[in-house]
């Protein structure tokens, strides 16, 4: 299977939505994901593409050295065939290309494919956001080295 990525552009919101519903229990708006392409100028969203179909979706904020992961979801057909990892990789590449020293994001600690993910790229758990998904807990995950081609990223962060 060949995976494309490109930058989510408004043709690919549709999809996406139907992603989100699926993947999560309180899913973004198409709404949110026009506004964060149209209007949020820290905002980095990327598509995962097989053939024509979009299989996947994720996003960051970039604010001075710091990313933020806003979201990433895999279509149910795509799971377990390397999408989230095309995705993951490229967010941070990303990241770092437009100055991002450290990514951080929150996750479900009952997401155990997502926690296995984000540690599989060196991400670890730094703290706890109560109640951030309503009804369960956020588990907030750190990588403090965005290297994932080999290049170094040594330099100390503050």
């Amino acid at each position: 299977m060949t995976i494309s990525i490109e930058p989510m552009t408004l043709e690919d919101l549709e999809a996406v939505a139907r992603i989100e519903k699926e993947a999560f229990e309180q899913p973004w708006s198409v709404q949110s994901f026009r506004t964060e392409l149209i209007r949020n100028k820290m905002a980095h969203y990327l598509v995962a593409r097989v053939g024509d179909k979009v299989a996947g979706y994720g996003g960051i904020w970039v604010i001075f050295n710091e990313a933020h992961l806003t979201t990433l979801a895999v279509g149910r057909p795509y799971r377990r065939c390397g999408v989230g990892t095309a995705l993951l990789k490229a967010l941070m590449k990303k990241a770092a290309e437009l100055g991002a020293r450290r990514i951080s994001l929150e996750v479900r600690p009952s997401n155990h494919a997502a926690r296995s993910l984000y540690e599989k790229f060196g991400f670890t758990i730094q703290g706890v956001r109560k109640r951030y998904y309503f009804n369960e807990d956020g588990l907030v995950m750190f990588n403090n080295n965005l290297d994932i081609d080999g290049e170094t990223n040594d330099e100390p962060v503050s």
